[in-house]
Order: structure tokens, then sequence, then C-alpha cells
């Protein structure tokens, strides 16, 4: 790594840090593919263990203990500001330390996310990226195989989304789906990789999670809904089964992230047993 003190915020070798919005990264036309920004050393080194490649890093001289073995071997920019150079030019206190502008990966097949995989999630038009970020954390934590999400979902490498999984989203591989009809279309290649597409919603036919946990399918893809309007209806018609959690007190659904760390504890267990 290369250590280059900055003490001036309009300084624009600062340009991915000052100028771009976390939209604006992922569409920046240079470098080609955009970029997502790293937040905190834990969530860096999770990103580097992925094979994903920094393009600069923003700190301040307190961590570049933490920094150089996470860095050692990447020729890469280290900016070292003052405190009050990293808030004036991110416009919030950096109180993790670390921010670290990343090159954004290509979307991987669905097909090459999904083999050796026997529980998915599919997170369907999620638009909150905390809830991104939370459904991503209960995915790694409690053994799903891979993550899908549609292509209206709020996206997984969201500044947000990234911290508030905890760099998790570089744990669990994932890619966006196509839209769910058609030859070439979600539906169809979840079903080329033998999963059974079971959607979390309430509906009159649907079966407990309980009884469908007890005996599930070998691979099983647990489809969440966005918040407050729940499931298309493509993708209620696209799934093999409509699942229910069972509640009590008058509630009648759980936030989309709390929704996924219960399903998947009942179907992973079940699949092991």
């Amino acid at each position: 790594m290369r250590i280059i003190p900055v003490a001036d915020p309009a300084d624009p070798r600062l340009a991915d840090y000052r100028d771009l919005t976390d939209v604006a990264l992922r569409r920046v036309l240079e470098p080609e593919g955009g970029l997502y920004m790293a937040e905190s050393s834990k969530v860096l080194a999770r990103a580097l263990a992925a094979g994903h490649r920094p393009r600069s890093v923003l700190t301040q001289e307190r961590w570049l203990g933490e920094l150089e073995p996470l860095l050692e071997g990447h020729d890469v920019p280290v900016y070292v500001v003052p405190a009050d150079v990293a808030e004036g030019v991110t416009g919030y206190a950096v109180h993790r330390g670390v921010l670290a502008a990343m090159h954004r990966p290509e979307p991987a097949p669905v097909a090459e996310v999904l083999a050796g995989a026997r529980l998915a999630v599919i997170l369907e038009d999620i638009v909150d990226h905390t809830n991104v970020g939370a459904a991503f954390r209960a995915a790694a934590g409690l053994g799903a195989d891979a993550v899908l999400v549609t292509p209206r979902c709020a996206d997984p490498l969201y500044r947000r989304s990234v911290r508030v999984s905890m760099g998790t989203v570089f744990q669990v591989p994932w890619t966006r789906l196509p839209e769910w009809d058609g030859d070439a279309g979600a539906r169809a290649q979840l079903h080329a990789a033998g999963f059974h597409i079971a959607a979390l919603a309430l509906s009159e036919d649907a079966v407990s999670l309980d009884d469908f946990a007890a005996a599930p399918p070998e691979r099983v893809a647990l489809l969440m809904g966005a918040e407050g309007d729940g499931l298309s209806r493509r993708a209620l018609a696209a799934a093999d089964s409509v699942v229910t959690i069972p509640m009590a007190g008058g509630v009648d659904s759980l936030n989309v992230a709390s929704a996924a760390a219960v399903a998947l504890w009942a179907v992973s267990r079940g699949q092991r047993a």
C-alpha cells in the first residue's frame, strides 16, 4: 500500500469519497463496472477475502496499524486525513475508521451461484437497504448457500447494506435474477437448478412452516417479499408452494429479515435431519 497524507478536503484524489453518492458510484463509467464503498476494517477484510479489488482507501493515521496487514501485497493508495477532513469529505463522522472505494465485480450467472447450493434466499423488490443487509446477515449466519435478488431489489453493495450485513454480503454468493417469466426467466432458471420455490406469504392455501420444514425438498429457495406490499402476483404464481410462519399475539407478519431468519433456521434444520 502507498500511504499518502492529504490535508485538503477539496483534493481531487478524494473525489470517489466526496463527489459520488452510492447510486452514482454504481453507474460511474470509469472505472468500468463502477464502484462501491466498504466501511470498516472488518468489512474491507471480508471484501478482500472474497477477491474484490480496492481502488483506494481513506483513513486516519490511528487506523493504519489495522490496515497494513489487510493491504499487504495490494498496490493501492491509502489517503490519510485528519478527522475533520474525513467528515468534511464524506459529510458524516467516519467512526469506523476506514472507507475503501472498491471495484464492483461483474454479477455471476444464476446457474453458477446455485451450483452445489441446497438452500437459497430470494429477495423480491426489497427497497430498504437496511433490510437487505440484515437479510444477508441472517443468510450467512443460518446456513443459506446463496442469495438471489430481483431486478428492482435494493443494491446489496450499497454502503448501508454492506455495513448492516457486517460484510456478509461478501460471504454468501449472490446475484440478480431476471424477471420471473419466460424460458430464461427466474422461475425457469431456479427449476433448471433443481430448486423448489417456497414463497413466504399469507394465503388460505399456505402450509405451516412447521409442516414444510419437517420434510423439506432437497433444494429450497425461500422467496421473501417487499416491505408492506409483500410478494408480487408474478412471484406467487412462480412459487411451487406458499409457506406461512405461525404467529401469535395478533401479529400477522414479521420484518423481512426476521422472517428470513426464522424460515432459514427451520428449513436448514429440516434439511440436516
